[in-house]
This record gives structure tokens, sequence and C-alpha cells, in this order.
């Protein structure tokens, strides 16, 4: 079976590095002329879908946005996620979850058990129940072929103060440790006795466009190489265009995530908005 880790990095290397958001939130509903229920979600998220199919590699619904909606709003990100994957796209499902034991085991298999009814190819998980309470999820996720996104650096500001936060001083080794660095210290050690060389690993991280990765305590270049989802693209004030400039030694490695700046061009714009975006990441990326 090819790891999630390879198969992102084969359909990147194909489709380019632009991951389209999926994230109907009411505003956008209306702009599109959509009800704000769980049918408007579904029909959205369907319309992302079939703009996204063929240009762009990954897709990432934001799963808040349709359980808001309950039972149905469940049964419409069913329907969003299974046609995601049966249009050959790679579908990460936004969700963040994360927790201990037996509970995160049950978020793990929602997400990432073949044949299960939300069943997505990745997911997005919080370490800050420590990041040992992921390894059984990361094991899941191996052994179908699926991948993990561990939050590391994100761009709220909310955040600053907790991943900044030092944790020890190594000086012979970079400096402070931060608790980003160590979650990003931990996932890999994970990752490198399970990945091939010349492959990515199949347990990533998420990394804000908008962060000081210095000031943040990251690495330029992860070891082994991750895939790193990358919020803050576009309407958040990253540019595209700065990728390369933003993640350094990191830059091969990033799927750049844009929702808003593509979804507001409206369901008969959304092609064009996304080969717009695919445009200037592509000259990003061969500057």
């Amino acid at each position: 079976m090819t790891g999630f880790g390879e198969r992102l990095r084969l359909a990147v290397a194909d489709r380019g590095a632009l991951c389209v958001g999926i994230d109907p939130h009411e505003g956008l509903l209306r702009e599109w002329g959509l009800d704000a229920t769980a049918a408007g979600t579904r029909e959205f998220g369907l319309r992302v879908v079939d703009a996204a199919a063929g240009r762009v590699a990954v897709v990432k619904p934001q799963v808040a946005f349709f359980e808001r909606f309950g039972s149905a709003g469940f049964a419409a990100l069913e329907d969003v996620l299974a046609a995601a994957r049966a249009a050959g796209l790679i579908a990460i499902a936004d969700a963040k979850r994360g927790d201990i034991g037996t509970t995160m085991d049950g978020y793990a298999a929602a997400w990432l058990s073949p044949g299960a009814p939300l069943e997505a190819d990745a997911v997005t998980v919080s370490p800050y129940l420590g990041v040992g309470a992921l390894v059984p999820t990361f094991d899941l996720a191996e052994r179908h072929g699926k991948g993990v996104f561990v939050l590391a650096a994100t761009s709220n500001p909310e955040a600053l103060d907790l991943q900044r936060a030092v944790v020890a001083r190594d000086e012979a080794h970079g400096g402070p440790q931060t608790v980003a660095h160590d979650v990003v210290r931990e996932a890999s050690a994970y990752s490198r006795a399970r990945t091939a060389p010349g492959e990515w690993a199949s347990v990533g991280f998420v990394i804000g466009a908008t962060v000081d990765r210095s000031a943040t305590g990251l690495p330029d270049a992860l070891t082994p190489p991750a895939p790193i989802l990358a919020p803050g693209f576009g309407a958040q004030g990253a540019a595209l265009s700065d990728l390369a400039g933003i993640f350094g030694g990191s830059a091969p490695h990033v799927l750049a995530s844009a929702s808003r700046s593509i979804l507001r061009a409206g369901p008969e714009g959304l092609e064009a908005a996304i080969d717009a975006h695919n445009r200037e990441l592509k000259a990003s990326t061969h500057a």
C-alpha cells in the first residue's frame, strides 16, 4: 500500500500545491444565493468539489460549518467527502480533534477508517493533550494509507503565547525549545523510522503562513520531510507569491491552503479563481 505522504507527494507533483478550502460559512452561503441550511451547505461543498476536480490535488472541508447543522450537516459532509474522493481529490477533514485513549480512537476511526461514513484521506488533530496520545491515531492512519496533520504553529494570535512558550533551554542545539518545536520533534520522531528516503512522512503539520517560524522555534526544514498544511494565504494576508520566502527549506513540502480568496468568486467564478491562484503559486515555486 502506498503511504499517504507518498500519495500526496505524487499528487502535488502532478496538480500543484494549492489546497482549496471548503468553508461554507453563513455569509458565503448568502453571497452564493444558498440557504443557510444543511442542504445549502451540501450544495456549496459539491460545487467547490466540481470546480476543484482536475485543477488541484487537495481540498479541505472545514468540519465546523457542516457540524452546526447536526445530523443533517454531517450527512452533507459525508456526501462532500465522498464526492471529493470519487473525483480523485485528496480530502483533508479539518476537524482538529484531540483527546486520549478510546475517545481519540473513536475520532480516528470516524475520519480515517476505510468505509466509515466520514472517511477522509487525512484529518487535522490537536496535540495539546500530548503528542503521545495521538500515536494510536498515527498507527491507524499508517495501516490504512491515511494521513494526519498535527497543529504545530497556527496563525491565530491567541495561540502565540502557548506555542512560543519555552519548555527547555538547549543552547547546544539551537537555544530555547518551544512548545511548537517539541510538537514537531515528537511527531517527526514517530515518522523517522517509518519513512523511506526520498518520500514524505504521512504525519504532517499545520503551520500558518503568517507565523514567524523562527520566533516560534520551528526548524527551517523537517526531518523526515513532512507535508505542511499552511493556512493563511489569500484573505488572511499571506501572498502565494511569497511562499518560498515564508517557508524556506520546507517550501517544497507546503500545501498552500486558500479559502475565502477563492470562494468569494462565487459559484460561477470558482474555476477562474482556482486557476489564478494556481498561476500565482506556480510563479512562486519557479522564481
